[in-house]
């Protein structure tokens, strides 16, 4: 799985995290979602990479601004991660 940070100029509000939030979801098959307009970020969680293009496209249709963005792999750590054999 990848997680994908973008930092996103222009969101003001909860409105505005829940319309980048609304658009990714209906263009691009993710997990996950989260936007926060305080920190100016949206962290997407996804299976298959999503080239910077195609979310910048997105992101610029909603009236934002794509800044930045950072991929890394992506694993899920819960309360009995570590006890998993390697």
């Amino acid at each position: 799985m990848i997680q994908i940070t973008m930092k996103i100029n222009g969101m003001q509000c909860g409105m505005c995290e829940s319309h980048i939030n609304d658009s990714i979801r209906r263009v691009f098959p993710v997990k996950k979602v989260t936007s926060s307009h305080t920190k100016g970020e949206t962290v997407i969680l996804t299976e298959e990479d999503i080239p910077e293009g195609k979310l910048k496209a997105v992101i610029k249709e909603t009236g934002y601004e794509l800044k930045g963005m950072k991929k890394t792999p992506y694993e899920k750590k819960g309360f009995f991660s570590g006890l998993r054999k390697k």
